[in-house]
C-alpha cells in the first residue's frame, strides 16, 4: 500500500489556509489510487486550546476538507480536529474517511496532554478503533498516546497490523517521538506510522521527522526536518510472516 505523510507547517488557529496548504502539498505528491494519505494532529489550526477556533460541529469544515481529499484522490485520508461535545468541551479526534465519503472509524484521544492544559479543554475517549483498508487492519491514535504502550496493545488485540500515530510533538522531546515510535513497532510486531507537524505555534516548535518503522523496528522512511509529503510503501506480507514466524504476540496471548 503506497502511504503518503503530510508533514504541514500549521498557520496558527487558520482553518482555511491550512486546508488550502495541505490541499497543494498533497496534489503535488500526486496519491495513487487506494493511498493512505494521513496529515497531522489539529493540522487545521495549530495545537491551539481555543475552542471558539478549534472546535467544529461534526460534518463540519475539515472534515469536509478531509472528504475532499478522500474523494479527488481516490484514498483512505486520516487527519486530525476538535468536535464539539453536548457539555461545551472538545474531543481531539484522528478522523479516517474512505474515497466514497464514508466515515471509516471517529477516534477520539485517549489520553489528552495534561502537562499542556489539554485536559481541562478536551474530554478524553475511551476505546481504541480498527479499520480495514487494501487488506490492512489499521489503528489511529494521536500524539501522546504514543506514550501509552497498553493503548497498541489494545488495538493490536483487536486486529491492527498498523498502528497510525498523528500527532504536534514539539522538537524539546524529538527523541522520545523517535525511539517510541520504533518501541511501538517492536513490542506489535506492526508497522508504525508517526505523521508529525513541523514549524512553531505561541508556545512550541516542532521539527517534524515523520516516519514510518516496520514491524522489526527499521525506520524504512523519515520526513526530515522540513515541511513536505513523504512517500513510501507499506507491505501486509511483511506484518503477517514476521508474526508467524516470531510468536511474541502469541505467547501474549494476543493471537490465537
Amino acid at each position: 500500500m503506497n502511504v503518503h505523510l503530510v508533514q504541514l507547517d500549521s498557520i496558527w488557529e487558520d482553518p482555511a489556509a491550512n486546508h488550502a496548504k495541505a490541499r497543494k502539498l498533497i496534489a503535488g505528491a500526486a496519491p495513487q489510487p487506494g493511498s493512505l494519505i494521513v496529515l497531522p494532529e489539529m493540522f487545521s489550526t495549530g495545537f491551539s486550546m481555543n475552542l471558539s477556533v478549534t472546535a467544529e460541529p461534526e460534518s463540519g469544515p475539515t472534515e469536509q476538507f478531509l472528504r475532499e481529499i478522500a474523494a479527488l484522490h481516490q484514498s483512505c485520508v486520516i487527519g486530525g480536529l476538535v468536535t464539539k461535545t453536548a457539555g461545551g468541551r472538545g474531543w481531539n479526534q484522528s478522523l479516517a474517511i474512505a474515497p466514497d465519503g464514508t466515515l471509516f472509524t471517529r477516534y477520539t484521544k485517549n489520553r489528552p496532554f495534561s502537562l499542556g492544559g489539554e485536559d481541562q479543554v478536551h474530554q478524553a475517549g475511551t476505546n481504541v478503533n480498527v479499520f480495514e483498508w487494501q487488506g490492512l487492519k489499521i489503528a489511529p491514535l494521536i500524539c501522546y498516546d504514543l506514550r501509552f504502550p497498553e493503548l497498541a496493545r489494545e488495538a493490536v488485540r483487536a486486529g491492527a497490523e498498523v498502528l497510525v500515530y498523528i500527532a504536534a510533538w514539539p522538537v524539546r522531546r524529538f527523541l522520545h517521538w523517535i525511539t517510541l515510535l520504533q518501541a511501538r513497532a517492536i513490542e506489535n510486531q506492526a508497522y508504525v506510522i508517526g505523521v508529525n507537524r513541523y514549524g512553531s505555534d505561541p508556545q512550541f516548535s516542532y521539527n517534524g521527522r515523520s516516519l514510518i518503522v516496520d514491524p522489526h523496528g527499521v525506520i524504512i522512511a523519515d520526513a526530515g526536518e522540513q515541511e513536505r509529503v513523504l512517500s513510501a510503501q507499506i507491505d501486509s506480507q511483511i506484518v503477517r510472516d514476521w508474526r508467524s514466524q516470531f510468536p511474541a504476540l502469541k505467547d501474549a496471548g494476543l493471537m490465537t
